[in-house]
């Protein structure tokens, strides 16, 4: 586990009882993504796959915003297709390495997650959003397209036909819309919403790291496979789960009719 918390120019790291806590830090221009951040994100985010002592991940944004895209300003004078893609691949690597994270990701959503700030809170496993929370996939104002990968998040979670709704409109939407739509799973006051996110890292992080990784592995790979397949990887991930000290322990309160080591989220 890492003993010294990094310092980078556009982001917050924190690391207490195995809840690292990873926050974007430019708000003056809303938390957005400019070529320093995309390094640092790759840094933070390789670091923190690395490190077997971190059991859940906590992603914000600071100053009353989550992540309002790509710097457009910083993207003056980049207009050549190769530049582009080049600039765009290397944003891709994070969010591959977030979304295949084998623990889980708690974002917390208080303001603008805009056009790339959307698609980099939907690697979250548990989205909470605050009432100023702002979704929208403004990609298509500006002539550009889903980026930071929505084009695979978003339908798995709102199905194909609203996501292009979302996409083709460029409409904002509210925290309230989207937790109907199946985006947020909680909704907290701007007050209360770290203070939440924090609380259910570490009721996670009293878990043992192979049920959580097993758990998060098999529901990521279940659209892409079959039932056989899905099944094999329930038996193995079973039997490793239940070869665990917690899982023993777990048991043998249940005999005994003791308290619970895990109590869930509530």
């Amino acid at each position: 586990m890492h003993t010294a918390e990094p310092q980078w120019e556009s982001l917050r790291y924190s690391l207490n009882e195995h809840v690292a806590t990873l926050t974007l830090d430019r708000p003056q221009s809303r938390n957005a993504i400019d070529a320093v951040m995309r390094r640092e994100l790759a840094e933070a985010v390789s670091m923190i796959r690395q490190d077997r002592g971190i059991k859940v991940l906590i992603l914000a944004g600071a100053g009353g915003a989550f992540c309002s895209g790509g710097d457009i300003r910083s993207m003056t004078g980049d207009n050549s297709a190769e530049q582009a893609r080049d600039r765009m691949v290397s944003l891709q690597g994070v969010i591959r390495d977030l979304l295949t994270l084998d623990r889980p990701i708690i974002t917390v959503v208080d303001g603008a997650a805009y056009g790339g700030g959307m698609g980099l809170a939907l690697t979250g496993d548990l989205i909470l959003a605050s009432p100023r929370a702002r979704f929208c996939l403004s990609f298509l104002r500006i002539g550009a397209v889903p980026d930071c990968g929505v084009f695979y998040t978003l339908p798995r979670i709102v199905g194909a036909s609203v996501a292009k709704q979302l996409a083709f409109s460029t409409r904002e939407f509210g925290a309230e819309e989207a937790q109907a739509l199946g985006i947020v799973s909680e909704i907290h006051s701007e007050q209360e919403i770290h203070q939440r996110a924090e609380a259910m890292a570490r009721n996670l992080a009293k878990l043992p790291l192979a049920s959580l990784a097993i758990t998060k592995k098999a529901f990521n790979a279940s659209l892409d496979s079959n039932l056989d397949v899905m099944l094999e990887m329930e038996a193995m991930g079973q039997g490793i789960a239940r070869s665990t000290a917690f899982h023993l322990e777990a048991a043998d309160r249940f005999k005994q009719k003791q308290p619970p080591l895990y109590q869930g989220l509530d």
